[in-house]
């Protein structure tokens, strides 16, 4: 199956994922959670959410930076005023909100200023024992990295799109990513033939 053709359209692939398969099994016997979806409003994750006895909420939390900060421009990342107006078009939820959060690849665009802000409300809107999931990519020498749209196979597998080229604020290591979700209780790392580190973050 193909996607669009020209520069943001490759082949739609599918592949299994450990992150997802984890994600899925610390939830599967509890219904009616409430999970947050950043990758924007897909009809394929939305069904198999809610499908499962699940509320989905669903913010495209990368066309919200490109408005708030630029397409690839990480230089007003710092601006507390830019910093709050993200954070309220984005993230603007009560404590405690969420079970989960599929959080997909957003976070590795921002800066480490708008990162630890957007870490620290992902903290704030979560529930105490949620769980997240982030992909990261692992090749800490790449100037760009492959930007994905992500749909839900099943509770083991994805499918996957790349949407261009991007550059990332910076690349992350195991012990990086165990710093930067220091507050949370647990960190578990999953390589993907992708060379994308899958992260499940527990709070």
């Amino acid at each position: 199956m193909n996607g669009r053709s020209g520069a943001t359209g490759p082949a739609l692939s599918s592949r299994p994922s450990r992150g997802l398969e984890e994600f899925f099994t610390q939830i599967r016997d509890t219904s009616g959670l409430t999970l947050l979806d950043l990758g924007g409003a897909t009809q394929k994750n939305i069904s198999f959410i809610t499908d499962l006895g699940h509320r989905i909420y669903t913010e495209d939390f990368l066309r919200i930076l490109n408005e708030a900060f630029g397409v690839d421009d990480t230089a007003d990342q710092t601006n507390p005023g830019r910093i709050e107006y993200f954070l309220k078009q984005a993230l603007d939820y009560p404590q405690g909100h969420f079970d989960g959060v599929l959080i997909w690849d957003v976070l590795e665009y921002l800066n480490p200023v708008l990162l630890n802000a957007v870490v620290e409300r992902l903290h704030y809107i979560v529930r105490p024992k949620a769980y997240m999931l982030a992909f990261f990519h692992s090749d800490d020498k790449q100037e760009e990295v492959p930007s994905y749209a992500f749909r839900i196979a099943h509770l083991n597998s994805l499918e996957i799109m790349q949407q261009g080229m991007r550059r990332p604020a910076q690349l992350y290591n195991n012990r990086s990513l165990e710093k930067l979700f220091g507050r949370f209780e647990s960190v578990k790392f999953f390589l993907t033939r992708e060379r994308l580190r899958e992260v499940i973050i527990k709070a």
